[in-house]
């Protein structure tokens, strides 16, 4: 499994309008073959920074399933024009992993 991470800086005065939008936005994301699951978190220290962490199944799911979908249309439509700058995507694997019980 891969995980993207986003940092997400969102116009200020806009981050409740932009998690209205999240919400509807997220079935888009959640409909492409590979994906897993997904989490927005908002920062305690800035409130108009969130982290967008993905689940896929591969890198290719988010780079052409995703991002080459009729969804990521809608995707962008909802959300591109919330963010300032626009957020740098880096893909994770994991190296260790330690759960507690």
């Amino acid at each position: 499994m891969i995980l993207e991470v986003a940092v997400l800086n969102i116009k200020q005065g806009l981050e409740s309008k932009f998690e209205k939008d999240f919400t509807l936005a997220s079935e888009y994301i959640q409909s492409v073959k590979g994906y897993r699951s997904h989490t927005l978190r908002r920062c305690l220290e800035d409130n108009s920074q969130y982290i967008l962490l993905v689940d896929w199944v591969d890198v290719e799911s988010h780079e052409v399933g995703f991002r080459k979908s009729k969804g990521y249309l809608k995707w962008k439509e909802l959300l591109h024009d919330y963010y300032d700058p626009f957020p740098k995507v880096n893909h994770y694997e994991t190296v260790f992993e330690n759960k507690k019980q």
